[in-house]
């Protein structure tokens, strides 16, 4: 394994040296979830806990839950949250949420915040690495079932946030529209300026009723390659995301 960081050295991070292994999407997952202090947080397919994790260094005073189907990366999760002090605030749980464990309480979470594999199962060849095969495409679980598991999740007025591809963003608005979601926030990533979009941050309400609003979006690069002032806040400087 290696040990790696993230927020400039704020969070530690142990992954597999072969495998999956986080990127920024959980980073920016983290810093686009407006937690509050006190507020309990479900970090569903939580991995080796890059987002519980970067989201519990932003917001001290958050509980996050974190839920994964694969015990060794669960197991990395939970050794991660002991490695950055937060394993008496970041909870890591064993489970699928297609059969969720009887400890995950529904309606009982402020947030819920998820980095879902991008790929429907057919549409690509899966990798060689189960672990990174399992992060990247979907399995039994699709994409509406993440969704509604997080409506099950969630309170009402309840927040959900995910990072996902901008491709499917028209599959994503009809599953939430069948899970009675709304208040809708979309934020293009830009890779560099005069770029199409390929990532979104989305954020949105469980039976919220407000308008749903698309924003100027985040550039991540500026055209020579290096981060642009904006994102080297957010995934260096611990910074917030604004919807």
């Amino acid at each position: 394994m290696t040990t790696d960081t993230l927020l400039d050295g704020r969070v530690r991070l142990l992954q597999p040296f072969d495998g999956y292994r986080a990127a920024i999407d959980p980073v920016l997952l983290a810093a686009f979830t407006d937690a509050r202090p006190g507020e309990r947080v479900l970090d569903v397919g939580t991995g080796t806990g890059a987002a519980a994790l970067c989201l519990a260094a932003r917001v001290p005073d958050a509980l996050v839950t974190g839920l994964e189907k694969r015990a060794d990366a669960a197991g990395y999760a939970r050794r991660n949250a002991a490695l950055n002090g937060a394993d008496s605030r970041v909870t890591i749980l064993d489970g699928d949420l297609l059969s969720p464990p009887p400890n995950l309480t529904p309606a009982s979470f402020d947030r819920v915040m998820m980095n879902p594999p991008y790929l429907r199962a057919g549409a690509a060849s899966l990798p060689p690495d189960p672990w990174k095969a399992a992060a990247n495409v979907e399995g039994e679980a699709a994409l509406k079932d993440w969704l509604r598991f997080a409506a099950a999740m969630l309170k009402p007025r309840g927040a959900l946030t995910l990072v996902h591809r901008a491709d499917r963003v028209d599959e994503i608005l009809a599953a939430l529209h069948g899970a009675r979601f709304g208040s809708l926030i979309l934020v293009p990533l830009w890779p560099k300026p005069g770029e199409d979009a390929r990532r979104i941050l989305l954020s949105t309400r469980k039976g919220g009723k407000a308008p749903a609003r698309f924003t100027s979006g985040l550039t991540l690069h500026t055209p020579n390659g290096s981060y642009t002032d904006e994102a080297q806040r957010i995934l260096r400087d611990a910074a917030a995301l604004a919807p």
